[in-house]
C-alpha cells in the first residue's frame, strides 16, 4: 500500500506541483519517524495517508476545490482503501474548510471522520511541515498559511475557526510520540 501511495502521489504532484511535492515528501518522511506512536497495524496506513494527503491539489484530480474531498474521491476511484480515503478526506480540520466552501454535507456524507491516534499523527505530520518541507511548529505553520493566503481568504478564515481543534490533535500526537522510543 505504501509503495502504491508514494507512486500515485509522485505521478500526480511531482511535475505539476513541485513545491507541494516537496511538502508531501517531507510529510511522508516525518510519518515514518512517528509511526511507532500508532498501532503497528496502522503504520502503513499512516505512511500511505501521508503520501496521499494532498493529492487533491493535483490538476487532474481537482473537482470541487476542496482538496481533501477531491483527493479522497480520487482515491476511491483508484481503488484505494475506504479508511485511507477517509483519513485524507478529513485531514487537518478539513471539515472546517468544507463548511466555509459549502461542502460540509458532501464531505461528511461521503467519508467517515476517524478520531484516532493515526488521524492525530497525520494532522501532526502535515501541520508541522512547511510548504518547502521544512520542520515547523504547528503555530509557525498556521502563521505561514495565514501569511501566504492573506486575511480574507477562505483558508485563513477556516483556520481561525479550526485552530483549537488542530492544536489539540497535534498535542495528542506529540504526547504519543514522546512516550515512544525512537
Amino acid at each position: 500500500m505504501v509503495e502504491q501511495a508514494a507512486s500515485a502521489a509522485q505521478e500526480q504532484l511531482a511535475a505539476t506541483l513541485p513545491r507541494r511535492w516537496k511538502h508531501v515528501q517531507a510529510v511522508a518522511r516525518k510519518a515514518e519517524k512517528v509511526a511507532p506512536s500508532v498501532a503497528s497495524r496502522d503504520r502503513d496506513l499512516l505512511a500511505a495517508a501521508a503520501w496521499l494527503h494532498d493529492v487533491g491539489y493535483a490538476p487532474g484530480v481537482v473537482d470541487t476545490g476542496l482538496h481533501a474531498l477531491d483527493g479522497a474521491r480520487w482515491l476511491v476511484r483508484q481503488g484505494f482503501d475506504a479508511r485511507l480515503a477517509g483519513l485524507v478526506a478529513h485531514h487537518s480540520c478539513a471539515c472546517y474548510e468544507a463548511e466555509e466552501r459549502g461542502l460540509a454535507d458532501l464531505l461528511l456524507g461521503e467519508f467517515e471522520q476517524e478520531h484516532s491516534p493515526v488521524a492525530d499523527a497525520l494532522w501532526f505530520v502535515d501541520m508541522t511541515t512547511g510548504p518547502d518541507g521544512q520542520d515547523l511548529t504547528a503555530a509557525e505553520r498556521l502563521a505561514e498559511i495565514r501569511s501566504r493566503y492573506g486575511p480574507d481568504d477562505v483558508v485563513t478564515r477556516f483556520w481561525c475557526r479550526a485552530e483549537s481543534d488542530l492544536l489539540a490533535a497535534v498535542r495528542r500526537a506529540e504526547d504519543r510520540v514522546a512516550v515512544q522510543p525512537m
